[in-house]
């Protein structure tokens, strides 16, 4: 059920990840700023049902790999805090202080922050070809973010809340990035899962404090379908898609692809909440996949080890 699949274009799954992953974002905030779900608990619950759908087929290839695993714990442990644990538990946090607007552009900035972080921290090479890619698609989110007025963009205010999310997507980038030194030949439902139960335990003291403070669940079909939708596809499918792209074109073509959030973010309104698609949306919309086109088309052309970090 969770091997890789072996014909599916990498660039296909990445479409689907930020698909799940828009989705994400949307419950999020609707369920986090009415406070019938607390932020810490969204994250909480989202990982405890993702962990709990995956051990029954990841359990059998834990303990086949346990030495594996138990000689990287310290790196298993970084990547499940940064991915699984805190970046999703500072996104909702956030949430509950910023606007839709500003929480989508900072979520939108993760791309160039990969390739920043990994251009001076981690002495990547990335091409030119695929830096003007990267700006192409960013001009297409700032399109869509200033409805096709750019000079909003100069009276955007950052609060609290944006300085959360911003804290939440640079673990994220520094996520993508470790990727690299996850342990080789470890299947990717046993990392996932693996992860997955280390970052719900890092968050359950986190957790506790907020119950003790008095915020609870308001229970009731919607936020049990919510956190249902959370636990499988932002969290086992999205993950899984994820790193597997990740793994196949590296994390600068790979986070490009979370431009496609306010794409499908703009379809799901219209489709689902009955918002009009304006002119500024399918030019914003082109700009995206003209970004994307030009960067996939060098990295097809590149060689994979030309995407490791060395």
């Amino acid at each position: 059920m969770f091997k890789h699949p072996p014909v599916v274009s990498p660039y296909f799954l990445l479409s689907l990840t930020a698909l799940f992953w828009s989705g994400n974002w949307v419950i999020g905030r609707a369920f986090v700023s009415d406070a019938q779900i607390p932020p810490v608990a969204l994250a909480w619950w989202r990982w405890a049902i993702a962990v709990s759908l995956m051990m029954p087929f990841a359990l059998s290839q834990i303990r086949r790999h346990w030495t594996t695993i138990w000689r990287h714990r310290k790196m298993m442990s970084l990547l499940a805090l940064l991915g699984m644990g805190f970046h999703n538990l500072l996104s909702y946090v956030g949430l509950q202080f910023t606007t839709a607007t500003n929480g989508v552009l900072l979520n939108s900035a993760t791309p160039v922050m990969i390739i920043l972080i990994g251009v001076i921290f981690f002495k990547r090479r990335v091409p030119a070809v695929q830096m003007v890619g990267v700006a192409i698609s960013l001009v297409g989110v700032m399109t869509i973010l200033s409805k096709g007025q750019l000079e909003l963009l100069t009276t955007v205010q950052f609060n609290r809340g944006d300085l959360i999310v911003l804290a939440s997507m640079l673990l994220w980038a520094l996520y993508t990035l470790t990727l690299k030194w996850r342990p080789q030949g470890l299947p990717g439902i046993a990392l996932l899962a693996v992860c997955g139960l280390i970052g719900l335990i890092g968050m359950t003291p986190v957790y506790a404090w907020e119950i003790a403070s008095g915020k609870s669940i308001q229970w009731t079909w919607g936020a049990a379908a919510a956190l249902l939708y959370l636990g499988i596809f932002p969290s086992v499918i999205g993950y899984v898609f994820w790193n597997r792209g990740v793994e196949e074109v590296g994390p600068s073509v790979a986070g490009l692809f979370m431009y496609l959030m306010p794409v499908f973010g703009s379809l799901l309104a219209w489709l689902f909440l009955g918002e009009r698609l304006f002119w500024f949306h399918l030019v914003g919309i082109a700009f995206i996949f003209a970004g994307i086109y030009l960067t996939t088309r060098t990295a097809n052309t590149t060689p994979p080890a030309a995407e490791a970090v060395g």
